[in-house]
């Protein structure tokens, strides 16, 4: 029992370390830890790497909001293309905003353990049951988000045709000969990293003097935030392809919220927590469905050889431990940056982030022993791309097609 206590510390730190930083995704420590397995598991048992890797990915989840929300930010007239988050530090409510996550992260992991024993009835018959149709279904999807998120014909063209360009890219490198995790890396960093903080720079980006005296209010708004966020969060675990942008629409439709200026609290709530619950819900589809639905469960399941109700157990109080620790510091850390962020140059900083993110990209490279001309095509063909939605003012949601045809094409049989 110790020894999964103390795993479970252990991957809290390390989970708010990767999240604060830039460019590390929580994937790719997991396959860190994953390729050491046969070393570990002479000094640790399985179980124990397993509350590892579940506490480290809860917290990461939580605690990545923080370097997103306070790096790339844009200037005013451009604010209606980012993030809620983004908007609030816009007015001086950064220390609200960040309370905002905090809240809707722990809350919505506690809505889907709740909601556990629902799923356990309901979800496995129903998987069955839908399983040939989940192509059609994430069609269905992508179709509808396009045409809520367009606000005209034009940008709904340029949207799909986003959409298919990123998928084209996904599909063209998963099966490369370009390892998964170098693919993941590069298209992540330069899709949703890099470009946006590129564009950043082009709009004289800064960061505004924020308001130390936080307003948080918890209304019936943010209450049915919670509540979308964890059943979202459920939705995409069971989805295989969607990302937090679908999740957050889903939540949004849910809750009833958008991100206009009068719900956008309760939607922030509702982004947070899918991003959280989807973390927990991926490892809970191994003992419901059989089917891991993150890179982290997928480790999980391959140490564990399958997942049984004791391993379910062990991995809701291991959640409930890194959610509850992981809300702590979110709310220290999360103050500090706001504070400290004030007094340093913005536009270098942002430069600072982006070499370093651009050396883990050349570093996990030559680690892999991957292709460099090919890792430095698909890196500022990633960038490109990323940059795209920013100049259409679209949403950057679109290029999750990255992720979401080749698991069309995979579950169509194509």
């Amino acid at each position: 029992m110790i020894d999964l206590i103390l795993a479970c510390f252990i991957g809290i730190f390390c989970g708010a370390v990767t999240g604060l930083i830039p460019g590390i995704h929580v994937n790719t420590v997991g396959a860190f830890i994953f390729a050491s397995s046969n070393f570990l598991l002479n000094f640790y048992s399985p179980e124990s790497i397993c509350v590892f890797l579940i506490s480290m990915s809860i917290s990461h989840a939580l605690l990545e909001f923080i370097p997103s929300m306070f790096l790339g930010v844009p200037e005013e007239g451009t604010v209606l293309s980012v993030l809620p988050g983004h908007q609030m530090l816009l007015q001086g409510r950064g220390k609200e905003a960040i309370r905002l996550v905090a809240l809707g992260g722990f809350g919505s992991v506690m809505v889907v353990i709740i909601l556990l024993p629902v799923f356990m009835m309901v979800l496995p018959p129903l998987y069955g049951l839908l399983k040939p149709y989940i192509w059609i279904m994430l069609i269905i999807v992508v179709i509808v988000m396009i045409i809520r998120l367009s606000r005209d014909k034009m940008a709904m063209a340029w949207s799909s045709l986003i959409f298919i360009l990123s998928g084209i890219m996904g599909w063209t490198l998963l099966n490369s000969s370009l390892p998964t995790s170098v693919s993941f890396l590069c298209m992540f960093t330069g899709l949703f990293g890099v470009s946006t903080m590129l564009y950043s720079l082009s709009q004289n980006s800064f960061l505004p003097k924020q308001d130390h005296y936080h307003r948080l209010t918890i209304n019936t708004d943010v209450i049915r935030g919670i509540f979308a966020g964890g059943i979202a969060g459920s939705i995409l675990g069971f989805l295989p392809g969607l990302g937090p942008a679908q999740g957050s629409m889903i939540a949004q439709e849910l809750s009833g919220g958008s991100d206009t200026e009068n719900q956008r609290e309760g939607f922030l709530v509702a982004m947070s927590g899918v991003n959280v619950s989807d973390a927990l819900f991926s490892l809970m589809a191994i003992f419901l469905i059989g089917n891991p639905r993150s890179g982290i469960a997928v480790y999980v399941n391959h140490l564990l050889n399958g997942v049984n109700f004791p391993h379910l157990l062990v991995f809701i109080f291991a959640s409930i431990t890194a959610v509850s620790v992981a809300l702590i510091l979110c709310l220290k850390l999360g103050d500090a940056a706001g504070k400290n962020l004030e007094k340093v140059d913005y536009n270098k900083l942002t430069w600072y982030v982006i070499i370093f993110m651009s050396f883990l990209v050349a570093l996990f490279s030559f680690i892999e022993q991957a292709n460099v001309l090919m890792v430095v095509l698909v890196y500022i063909t990633s960038i490109s791309l990323g940059l795209l939605p920013h100049y259409l003012d679209l949403n950057k949601s679109h290029l999750m097609g990255v992720l979401i045809v080749p698991a069309i094409v995979v579950y169509a049989g194509l």
